[in-house]
């Protein structure tokens, strides 16, 4: 199932596991999606905003991870 799963990535001697790279596009994705609902005026239908970027990170690092990484 996981068999085309790189184990580790070599960037200049450091290895880097492919989930950190994944968390990463996740994270900026949500901060992007955060600022267009900050801009729209959206985020003031949310209880709490922060918690709404956590989610969205979780949920785009998910998402990503699937892409990617999908069989």
């Amino acid at each position: 199932m996981f068999e085309n799963i790189p184990v580790e990535i070599s960037y200049g001697g450091v290895y880097i596991p492919p989930l950190f790279f994944v968390v990463l596009f996740g994270v900026i994705s949500a901060y992007f999606i955060t600022a267009i609902l900050n801009r729209t005026g959206l985020s003031r239908y949310f209880w709490h905003p922060p918690l709404v970027f956590v989610v969205l990170a979780l949920l785009m690092s998910s998402l990503i991870g699937l892409i990617i990484f999908s069989p």
